[in-house]
């Protein structure tokens, strides 16, 4: 089994809950979330950012708004929408969980 490919699941799995937990602390920008999440050792990029987020959006979890750029295209910035935000605490509890039940499993 190849680590990195092992790694990159793991990965995956946790990524909708880390976006919408960035969002948690207020609107952003697609680039501002991928700073985020690359502060964070969670790497990134756009084609995989942008289908999540429209999925998101389209679920019911997150909503936008346009601003215009003085630099080029109008930029839309996303936020939590109130049943995102119920979302995202059912998440929580469940990583807690998980993360517990993981700990206690792995324990040497």
């Amino acid at each position: 089994m190849d680590i990195e490919n092992a790694k990159a699941q793991m990965r995956k799995g946790v990524l909708e809950f880390c976006i919408l937990s960035v969002l948690q602390r207020g609107e952003a920008y697609p680039s501002d979330i991928i700073s985020e999440l690359k502060k964070a050792k969670l790497i990134i990029v756009e084609g995989t950012l942008y289908p999540l987020l429209t999925r998101l959006k389209n679920d019911g979890l997150l909503s936008y708004r346009w601003e215009e750029s003085a630099q080029g295209p109008p930029r839309k910035y996303y936020c939590l929408t109130d049943r995102g935000k119920i979302f995202l605490g059912e998440l929580k509890k469940t990583w807690q969980e998980l993360a517990h039940a993981v700990n206690q499993t792995t324990k040497a």
